[in-house]
């Protein structure tokens, strides 16, 4: 069987498992032992379920349900309630402040999440009813909610990157530092768009009242003190990290711990909230890695039977593109599959394709570690679009379940084109000026 049976074999093979509804783990680790039998004879699949090994050697991963952990804590026990109301005074009375809190409120639940779905539950659930009942376009708001939400796969710590890292042997400490300055560009673009708005048609997001925001100095000022608790759990947890005085796994537990105390503190910190935030990350952890131990065995399996090289003869030498047109074809095949996959099966299915070739192509970097750093940038941003895109973006069928029942399926598919136009230019902006991305490194 040449190369390039190989490569269409697995991949058509995969495309068709996940399309009957499998788990993406059960399609895609089943595709990698039963090629490897093929390719290898008997024993064979020993290569794939050997990468378990690799995966357990990988301290990294330890940091990953620790800061789902800690996210959970603080949407069940309020502190991201509490934040909220805090850009609410700070922000009441610009044209369309709490939209624009909403985003930095995004920013801040990704900085110690690290995953969308905790966004989306906070933005759903406790920003856009209060901007609809002071009168905010449902479309507007709706746009602003799934936009931010998917700042949580781009702003440290992204578990997206973890998920990149594992599979790319990147280390996920200088992907994170790569993804602050690109998730603060799209936040801000997604700030001045609101403004723009509200500017120009003041409807659409009315400002605060003298009524909404009258309270005594005392409770500004306690309401600032709430505001600020998750801002100083996250610097010291991310400063001690990139300072070196911590490992990114004692972070992560120093993270998890700082928020228990905060939610203690506060006299929420109770059994229940404690058993629910624990399964629901005990579900999330065991998916992502049974899905990283997949990816593995898939990608040592693709590589083995020598597929990759059917692909760099395909994109080189048949096609002769340039570097850099075979970066944009890689672009344009993420867009296409974000709108029917979610980021970690687009990973699992174009990281043996891709990441290899990435590696050989010349693209005028300093070196092959600052260009992988780069691409999972690129990867993590379109990732961003994936998640709300039609008609099988993730997000939107969240937000169709949290939202008010004002807020209809067609109002959320509205809602997300100009956000997605922001995150298209600022990937294009990255591609560009790399330094972008690279500028903290």
């Amino acid at each position: 069987m040449t190369h390039e049976a190989i490569a269409l074999l697995m991949f058509l093979s995969l495309m068709v498992l996940m399309m009957t509804g499998q788990r993406v783990f059960a399609a895609i680790g089943f595709v990698a032992a039963i090629m490897a039998l093929v390719g290898y004879g008997v024993g064979g699949e020993e290569l794939a379920f050997n990468q378990a090994f690799k995966l357990f050697r990988w301290t990294a991963l330890v940091a990953l349900p620790l800061f789902v952990f800690m996210g959970y804590v603080m949407a069940r026990s309020g502190i991201a309630e509490d934040l909220y109301r805090m850009f609410h005074v700070w922000f009441g009375r610009v044209p369309g402040g709490l939209a624009v809190g909403t985003v930095f409120l995004m920013v801040v639940i990704s900085a110690m999440n690290g995953l969308s779905v905790a966004g989306m539950a906070i933005g759903a659930t406790i920003a856009l009813p209060e901007m609809l009942r002071r009168g905010y376009d449902k479309v507007l708001v709706t746009g602003v909610v799934q936009g931010g939400s998917s700042l949580g796969i781009l702003i440290p710590p992204s578990v997206v990157m973890i998920l990149y890292s594992a599979i790319a042997g990147q280390p996920v400490d200088r992907l994170w530092i790569a993804g602050i300055v690109p998730g603060l560009l799209m936040a801000g673009m997604f700030v001045v768009y609101i403004l723009i708005r509200a500017r120009l048609n003041p409807a659409l997001a009315p400002p605060a009242t003298d009524a909404d925001l009258d309270m005594p100095l005392g409770a500004k000022l306690a309401l600032a003190r709430a505001g600020i608790l998750p801002l100083l759990i996250f610097g010291a947890m991310i400063g001690l990290f990139l300072g070196g005085v911590t490992f990114l796994h004692e972070s992560a537990a120093i993270g998890a711990l700082a928020t228990m105390i905060a939610a203690a503190v506060k006299r929420r910190l109770t059994w229940a909230m404690l058993r629910e935030s624990a399964e629901r990350t005990l579900a999330i952890s065991c998916l992502f890695m049974w899905i990283i131990l997949a990816a593995l065995a898939f990608s040592t399996v693709f590589d083995g039977l020598g597929a990759v090289r059917a692909i760099e003869a395909l994109f080189i030498t048949r096609w002769d593109l340039s570097p850099w047109e075979v970066i944009i074809l890689m672009q344009l095949s993420f867009l296409l599959l974000g709108m029917f996959f979610d980021d970690t099966a687009m990973l699992v299915i174009v990281a043996p394709l891709y990441i290899p070739l990435v590696r050989m192509l010349d693209l005028g970097f300093d070196s092959v570690r600052d260009q992988m750093i780069w691409f999972g940038v690129l990867y993590t941003m379109t990732c961003q679009i994936a998640y709300i895109t039609p008609p099988f973006g993730y997000n939107l069928f969240l937000m169709r379940g949290m939202a008010p029942a004002e807020v209809t399926l067609w109002d959320i598919y509205r809602s997300i084109w100009p956000f997605v136009g922001m995150m298209a230019l600022t990937i294009a902006l990255v591609m560009l000026f790399p330094q972008i991305a690279l500028v903290l490194l």
